[in-house]
């Protein structure tokens, strides 16, 4: 590769971050305009037109505010584990099958894999380097909740990898020409769908920040900028979740205005169940994921090894 190439890939990576930025600026926008119908209120209406420069204007607010450092707390820990985190959340995005020079490569289920289960560190590191009773906890549920609903997920993966025979997302699209997934894998695209919720800690599982009973779990003692990035991680993990439903169960990636229609509709869902349900018990969360969804996600994969096999 000469310096050219290397040099696209570069702008084409700057302009992805941007892109993912941007999507995330929107989506709390569209999250909060949502939340407000099914409360029968506004949403933001008053920066700009119709509100939309409101998440512009709080990036601005968070960003500028002081941050302030716990006297106790491990100083270096607690102030890179919410950019670690952030990091994370934006290096997924290179496995997306894009149509132009960008880092695509045939391990990409792996490659997600393995970002994701490293996003619990940065959780846990949080937690613990705040040095506060209740960030410790907040982040021990977290953590516990991410683990055990990550199980299922590469269960659920591995049942869609079974039946295109690759790790490359590409495939996706190439195997669902006449058939969406969603048809053949509908009870497992649900599960896929309450375990993404899960795994990106929100509402009726947002246990890692659980109001009510915890202040505000991990990220307890951050602000500012700590506490922005730690949201537009959650935000920019939404996101990709909801494009991955669309390219495992709804068609594959394709650069058609209809596909991004479908990823907002997945996002819209996520915003959805926040306004709509009440948050589970912790007991009954883990007795979902190892009691319920482990031994179906199971009996699934074998089912779709035996389809495979015939």
């Amino acid at each position: 590769m000469n310096l050219y190439e290397y040099m696209m890939i570069f702008i084409g990576m700057i302009l992805l971050i941007l892109g993912v930025l941007i999507g995330v600026a929107f989506l709390t926008l569209l999250e909060r305009k949502v939340l407000g119908y099914i409360q029968i209120r506004k949403g933001p209406n008053k920066v700009g037109i119709m509100g939309i420069l409101q998440p512009f204007a709080e990036a601005v607010k968070l960003f500028t505010k002081e941050n302030i450092y716990p006297n106790v707390s491990n100083y270096m820990s607690y102030m890179y584990s919410p950019i670690i985190s952030f990091f994370f959340s934006l290096l997924i995005w290179v496995i997306i099958p894009y149509n132009m020079n960008l880092f695509f490569f045939s391990l990409g289920i792996l490659f997600f894999l393995c970002c994701t289960s490293m996003g619990v560190y940065s959780t846990m590191i949080a937690g613990w380097s705040s040095n506060s009773n209740y960030a410790l906890l907040g982040s021990l549920r977290a953590v516990a909740q991410a683990i055990s609903y990550e199980v299922s997920m590469i269960l659920i993966m591995l049942s869609s990898i079974l039946m295109i025979l690759d790790f490359n997302l590409i495939k996706f699209y190439e195997f669902q020409n006449y058939l969406w997934f969603i048809f053949m894998m509908f009870p497992l695209s649900l599960i896929w769908f309450s375990s993404s919720l899960a795994e990106t800690n929100r509402t009726p599982f947002d246990f890692a920040e659980g109001e009510s009973e915890l202040v505000s779990g991990f990220n307890v003692e951050y602000s500012g900028g700590g506490f922005a990035l730690i949201f537009m991680a959650e935000y920019s993990s939404i996101l990709f979740m909801s494009l991955l439903f669309s390219i495992m169960y709804l068609g594959g990636y394709n650069l058609s205005l209809f596909f991004y229609f479908k990823m907002i509709f997945i996002s819209y869902m996520f915003v959805w169940v926040r306004g709509t349900l009440p948050r589970f018990r912790y007991d009954k969360l883990m007795y979902l994921a190892w009691k319920i969804y482990l031994p179906l996600s199971l009996n699934f994969l074998f089912f779709f090894l035996g389809v495979i096999m015939l």
